[in-house]
């Protein structure tokens, strides 16, 4: 059995809130178990959503109160997992025998329980978290509301032939990263994004050529309507004329680069694709970075996947 069944939900978030979102997440795990799909991938920061504000609403103003209360409501809709946020998702994914990529706005405890961390959460068929990938480095403004992350979730998993790496968004412009995963052997590799098919129409099509790899870009999507309404400081982008904030962009590349899924934009929905993984097999044929076209003794990567702390006890 060389083939994997695969979908990408292109939805937008219940914006800022976390229970609301995470049932519209749940109801899609289960629209792609109804089509036998084995793995179910979203966006980036879709758990409560992406912020969207910071680029509207003057977000560098430093002690700014708008900006502080629209970040504390956002910190309150964020993901702790150690909570148990995840737990429906991980039942259903259990359940109905899927795997799950899902983007998360974290705020993990071991790092205080109030800094924000955009996470990229992996969950295999039996339901139990494998990976939970803090971003390395937030991109420009995301940097007013999110802290940096770590190398702990580097790591591949495996999924019926394949090898399933994951990386969110401009963290897919990192060449080291997306060698660190190459390294592990990865031929399925999952690039999350909040959406915009400017993000996914280049770049894919490049990773699967130089990973000789399936590339699965997941995208969210936002619209003015989907502004959270109950909170007084966000009602301006109701208004916006912008038909979206963010408008999709989902796409699956082949291992030679060619579309398997072409970028779709303007709608929420469920696409869904079969992946053969005896074409990575000939693809690799001729280029294998991390395998036969390399030279580790010439050139070699240090990673460092231990999960960061700003304390170490010892009792």
């Amino acid at each position: 059995m060389t083939k994997l069944k695969v979908a990408m939900a292109q939805i937008a978030p219940v914006w800022f809130d976390r229970v609301a979102t995470l049932d519209k997440v749940n109801r899609y795990i289960l629209q792609a178990a109804e089509q036998q799909c084995e793995l179910v991938t979203f966006g980036e920061a879709l758990v409560p959503g992406y912020p969207f504000w910071i680029e509207r609403t003057d977000g560098a103003r430093f002690n700014c109160e708008r900006q502080k209360n629209i970040q504390a409501e956002y910190s309150v809709q964020a993901v702790q997992i150690e909570r148990g946020d995840l737990d429906g998702i991980c039942q259903t994914a259990r359940l109905n025998n899927i795997a799950v990529y899902l983007g998360i706005i974290e705020r993990p405890k071991d790092r205080t329980g109030h800094s924000l961390y955009c996470s990229l959460v992996y969950i295999n068929q039996q339901g139990i978290i494998q990976s939970v990938h803090r971003k390395l480095m937030p991109t420009y403004e995301e940097r007013l509301s999110w802290a940096t992350g770590d190398g702990h979730g580097l790591v591949t998993h495996a999924l019926g032939n394949f090898t399933l790496g994951g990386l969110n968004c401009w963290e897919n412009w990192m060449p080291l990263a997306r060698a660190a995963l190459y390294a592990q052997g990865e031929d399925l590799h999952i690039a999350s994004w909040p959406g915009n098919h400017s993000n996914t129409f280049d770049l894919t099509p490049v990773i699967a050529k130089e990973g000789r790899s399936f590339v699965i870009s997941v995208c969210g999507l936002m619209r003015p309507r989907d502004v959270a309404t109950k909170m007084p400081e966000l009602q301006s982008l109701l208004t916006s004329e912008q038909p979206f904030f963010a408008n999709g962009g989902s796409c699956i590349a082949n291992p030679d680069g060619s579309w398997l899924i072409e970028p779709q934009v303007d709608c929420e929905d469920l696409f869904v694709a079969e992946l053969d993984h005896q074409q990575v097999r000939k693809e690799r044929q001729n280029f294998d970075s991390a395998g036969h076209y390399s030279r580790p003794d010439v050139t070699r990567l240090e990673v460092n996947r231990e999960r960061q702390s700003t304390v170490k006890f010892i009792d």
